[in-house]
């Protein structure tokens, strides 16, 4: 073989390092879109001690995309409250937001070494994914064609221990999920900015739940702040922060640990204790995410504190974002260029839970009196006024990923790769109709709804509607209608959906006016059973949606601009096909 015939010869699609939960996610989102993927895992198995306890409903709605909810939901408990409480127990805010905008109650309590078991067993249905335990990874190289990676054999628990056998596999890209110490990061040469506090934390896991109340108690103690987690399979998770003068090492005294627990527990109780670990919590992020064919994802791209349990799933948007690029551009539907959105988009996102997760840690981690006694009767106050309580109470302090740059385009001008906010003290739109929207901000770069649906006969959630790849939904017409001849060509080797959503009144003529339009793309017909869809369209005064596989907006318009925004999503995105230019 030529060195050239070597730059072009590939072991895989893709090779990720680290079988944590971002790369088990990353492998099965591009297993399932027949992407071919090696996993490689330093340890020997996954890791068994429990980490994160709360699932979003995003994170959630990416399960569903991976066809895993039957195997994840056993080991959760959904509508997870969060109360942070004072000293004496009084609540200084609670958090336990309503609704299911994505499909989904927005909280879930999880085993996280459960739910990882099944996402890495989901692994067993495709073929052209290979996950290989003990292998290391030692070495990047990267060229114009691909990357090359070396591994070597190791063994021992974590993969400590060097064979000293190594060899070389080579793929079209590459992407780190190995964890904080992250090899690609360290390799990438980018900054790893922000701070490490050294303030320490033991977890201690126990079966046979010893308390039995449900949910999740932050307490803001000054004499020594801790968390109480009522867990699925009658797990209870205790956190204590340990002070500067308690070395680690003493949480493997069981006289310690009962001492830590003794206001917690009934006199005399027996504990059933899983695991207890010490760890330091952490506020870091990595400048960029992508170095050409390389890139990051997960804690090798962002540590969180745990306090909003955002960790486990920012790692999940990460793998959702990142997805359906490298689905796009392997299969050549997408110039390389789309992956330089993952980092615009994800990483200012991250940066921002990781800013709200320390700003929650330094609520609770007081223990000077004088602070918390200010703290505490803020509360109060902030309590009896009903707007504030609600805004806490239904999480609208969590700031959601809404992409202001990147595959987007702007609602007002349809100008590719960015979307700008719009309120009602900004100057009037030149649309007559988004003048008059209820909602004056733009949806575009923000996650779409998922309500329940009607489709050929059942109820099913939207997404399973919207299939793999890019959609198109119109509100009470037939999308297809909208487009000219070579873009619905473009749809159809695309793979896009086009969705005609309508009310059940409209169900019989929206069938027949869509089999009267069918030319090389069918619209699929939806029922609006609850009426989610016509109020979304009504909100944001447009006729039409565009919606990227990740389930975010990409572009919202009304019918009559519909070409136009497709031909600059077209641009937003890098999007290519046989059929003829275009032209904005």
């Amino acid at each position: 073989m030529t060195s050239s015939d070597s730059l072009n010869s590939f072991d895989t699609d893709v090779i990720i390092a680290g079988a944590g939960p971002t790369g088990l996610v990353l492998a099965n989102l591009l297993g399932i879109n027949g992407i071919n993927v090696i996993l490689l895992e330093a340890r020997s198995d996954l890791i068994d001690y429990p980490r994160g306890v709360g699932i979003d409903d995003e994170s959630f709605r990416t399960v569903q995309a991976m066809d895993l909810i039957d195997e994840v939901v056993p080991f959760t408990i959904p509508h997870h409250i969060m109360r942070l409480v004072d000293g004496q127990g009084d609540v200084i805010m609670t958090n336990n937001p309503k609704g299911e905008p994505f499909g989904w109650p927005r909280k879930f309590g999880f085993l996280q070494p459960l739910v990882d078991r099944a996402v890495f067993e989901g692994l067993e249905r495709f073929p052209n994914v290979d996950v290989r335990f003990g292998t290391k990874l030692v070495g990047l190289e990267q060229d114009d064609n691909g990357v090359t990676a070396t591994i070597e054999k190791v063994s021992g628990e974590e993969g400590e221990i060097s064979s000293g056998e190594t060899h070389t596999l080579r793929a079209q890209y590459f992407v780190g999920c190995e964890g904080g110490r992250s090899f690609t990061r360290k390799w990438m040469g980018v900054e790893f900015e922000g701070k490490s506090p050294s303030t320490r934390w033991v977890v201690i896991d126990c079966d046979n739940d010893p308390l039995g109340f449900p949910n999740v108690y932050l307490g803001a103690d000054p004499a020594r702040p801790y968390v109480s987690i009522g867990l699925p399979h009658g797990v209870r998770r205790f956190e204590f922060m340990l002070f500067d003068d308690e070395p680690s090492e003493r949480v493997e005294d069981d006289a310690f640990v009962e001492a830590l627990l003794h206001e917690h527990l009934p006199p005399n109780t027996q504990l059933d204790i899983i695991r207890r670990r010490v760890f330091t919590h952490h506020g870091r992020i990595a400048k960029d995410f992508r170095n050409k064919r390389v890139l990051i994802a997960g804690d090798a791209a962002h540590l969180m504190p745990v306090w909003m349990g955002q960790g486990f799933n920012s790692g999940y948007r990460d793998a959702t974002n990142l997805a359906w690029k490298l689905k796009a551009v392997i299969n050549g539907h997408a110039s390389d260029a789309l992956l330089d959105t993952y980092s615009t988009e994800r990483r200012e996102h991250a940066k921002a839970m990781i800013d709200l997760s320390m700003a929650l840690g330094n609520i609770i981690k007081p223990t000077d009196r004088r602070i918390t006694f200010v703290r505490d009767r803020a509360a109060k106050v902030a309590n009896c006024i009903p707007r504030v309580r609600s805004y806490f109470e239904d999480m609208r302090f969590k700031p959601m990923p809404r992409y202001s740059q990147g595959a987007v385009v702007d609602q007002e001008t349809l100008e590719p790769g960015h979307s700008h906010l719009r309120n009602s003290r900004s100057r009037i739109p030149k649309l007559i109709p988004s003048r008059n929207a209820l909602q004056k901000n733009s949806p575009v770069g923000s996650q779409f709804i998922q309500p329940t649906v009607g489709f050929e006969g059942n109820e099913t959630k939207l997404d399973d509607v919207l299939g793999n790849g890019f959609s198109i939904l119109s509100w009470g017409i037939d999308p297809a209608r909208l487009f000219t001849a070579d873009q619905l060509h473009q749809f159809d080797e695309l793979g896009v959906q086009l969705v005609c959503a309508v009310s059940p009144t409209q169900v019989s003529w929206a069938r027949e006016h869509c089999d009267e339009g069918s030319g090389p793309v069918a619209s699929a017909v939806i029922s609006d059973i609850d009426g989610n869809l016509k109020s979304w369209f009504d909100q944001y005064s447009v006729g039409t949606v565009f919606v990227r596989p990740d389930r975010f907006t990409a572009a919202v318009c009304l019918n009559g601009d519909a070409q136009r925004a497709w031909n600059s999503l077209v641009t937003a995105t890098s999007l290519k096909y046989s059929t003829a230019d275009i032209s904005i």
